[in-house]
């Protein structure tokens, strides 16, 4: 069986949208595109430590599309190079209309049915999986309770308006922080894994 991992970069008020720079993402108005970028180190060490181990990548196709016009493309002298080495070497599953447009090396869609198929590559054989952007996936995946684990990268800023990780679908679940630290830019760097249902209780019971 293998583990699914959410990667993201959130705002404190859990804005996920355009992280990386303003031609990213600007629907809806979005003017803050980019908004990591003044808190970059090394891209906070690849993600919290999120592609240490083999991986394979499950994007949704605006994300598939932003990675394959820039990181097949790194020069080989490039600070992001290590990352890039990572992601092309990868397996790419990805949620598409158009599985013929794949051009990006060892790219793979997942079909008509995402989750049937999310859930068939969890059952199968090989490295974990991890998802990183692709917001509307992640909803998708959040809802059917496809997610072991998270890896939020929460930066020290206040957007106001954008899309959210987090919406009125996800499942109603329990995660466990097994780590956390802070980058050297104020990054709160965390690692939460699944951690059955929801348990709730009354402070009034407690003291009666």
């Amino acid at each position: 069986m293998r583990k699914l991992t959410v990667a993201f970069m959130t705002s404190l008020d859990g804005v996920i949208q355009a992280p990386g720079g303003p031609e990213e993402d600007s629907s809806g108005g979005f003017a803050y595109g980019g908004w990591v970028w003044p808190y970059d180190d090394d891209s906070v060490e690849v993600m919290g430590g999120a592609f240490q181990h083999p991986f394979e990548l499950l994007l949704g196709r605006r994300t598939y599309d932003i990675f394959a016009a820039y990181w097949p493309h790194v020069a080989k002298d490039a600070p992001h190079r290590h990352i890039a080495d990572l992601f092309n070497g990868a397996a790419k599953h990805v949620a598409t209309h158009h599985p013929e447009t794949l051009a990006w090396h060892n790219s793979h869609a997942l079909g008509t049915d995402i989750v049937a198929a999310v859930r068939e590559l969890k059952r199968g054989d090989g490295p974990d999986l991890i998802t990183q952007g692709s917001s509307e996936l992640v909803h998708q995946l959040l809802a059917t309770d496809l997610v072991d684990e998270l890896r939020l990268l929460v930066y020290p800023v206040l957007l106001g308006r954008g899309k959210r990780l987090f919406d009125d679908d996800t499942q109603a679940s329990a995660f466990r922080l097994e780590g956390s630290k802070t980058s050297s830019t104020g990054v709160l760097v965390t690692r939460y894994v699944r951690d059955g249902e929801v348990r709730t209780g009354s402070f009034a019971s407690a003291h009666d």
